[in-house]
């Protein structure tokens, strides 16, 4: 894939770039790196999950819900509304998502699935495509955590806007992100009660890699899977069609879409933790 460099900026304890991929069909896929200096991926996990938080420093976010969660594999399906300019209706999620535990390696997966038990609203645009998956690594003794971050969606504007948009917002939404990843940091020291979703973020089905190998175990002691270096393991959960492909000790995610735009995707996520130099 050719990927178009966007941004490359930084502050005194976080650093961030950019990049865009521009499919022949379909919407836009963005790919981001951004390191945060004293912070465990743990940590950086729990944030991204934590809805109740989320509206304190996503000013987009009007509304959420959890739908539906699955205690022994912390599977959850949420409802979101977010604040779209005054010339656009607001957008509606129905996420579907889940986190994958590789020993120190998290991914972080959500995509939009369908939900017949809520019907789509006239003054709402629901995003059915949407697709985004975030990876973070730790390996002993470090000091930063690094996100790497693959993610589109057809937001129902055209393609030159949403580009033009992103842009334009990308570095302002950046150090948002970061400023509330900052006071999540410090509220958690004060030893706070974790929300319901930072709770179910601890929840997750458990995978490892051998040379050449891949095994996968989730929380509710499902059978384990052993598989040749190229391999594709297709899981059914609840609904969601969460699909693998693992080509020597690398893991890809493939999303299953409900919209024929693209049909298939496929995201390599990977990160890891960065010792000072």
């Amino acid at each position: 894939m050719e990927w178009q460099c966007m941004m490359e900026r930084s502050t005194s304890n976080m650093r961030y770039q950019a990049w865009r991929h521009e499919p022949k069909e379909g919407p836009t896929v963005y790919r981001s790196r951004s390191v945060f200096e004293d912070a465990t991926p743990e940590l950086v996990r729990d944030f991204f999950w934590d809805d109740e938080f989320r509206p304190k420093w996503d000013t987009m976010l009007a509304y959420f819900k959890i739908l539906e969660e699955y205690p022994h594999n912390g599977t959850m399906i949420v409802h979101w509304i977010k604040k779209f300019p005054f010339f656009c209706s607001d957008r509606e999620y129905i996420i579907g998502r889940r986190i994958w535990d590789a020993g120190k390696t998290y991914y972080c997966v959500t995509k939009g699935v369908p939900y017949p038990g809520l019907q789509k609203r006239d003054k709402l645009r629901r995003v059915d495509l949407y697709f985004s998956v975030e990876s973070r690594k730790g390996d002993g003794q470090m000091s930063a955590c690094e996100v790497t971050l693959l993610h589109y969606e057809d937001m129902g504007i055209p393609k030159d806007v949403a580009k033009l948009g992103v842009r334009h917002a990308m570095w302002g939404a950046v150090k948002k992100l970061h400023s509330g990843m900052r006071a999540y940091q410090n509220a958690r020291k004060s030893e706070a009660l974790l929300s319901r979703s930072a709770l179910m973020a601890r929840i997750t089905t458990k995978i490892s890699f051998d040379e050449g190998m891949d095994s996968s175990e989730t929380v509710d002691d499902d059978e384990e899977d052993r598989s040749p270096a190229l391999d594709i393991q297709r899981h059914k959960d609840h609904g969601i069609d969460w699909k693998w492909i693992v080509v020597g000790g690398t893991v890809a995610l493939v999303c299953g879409l409900h919209s024929g735009a693209i049909g298939k995707a496929l995201l390599l996520g990977a990160g890891q933790r960065l010792a000072r130099k």
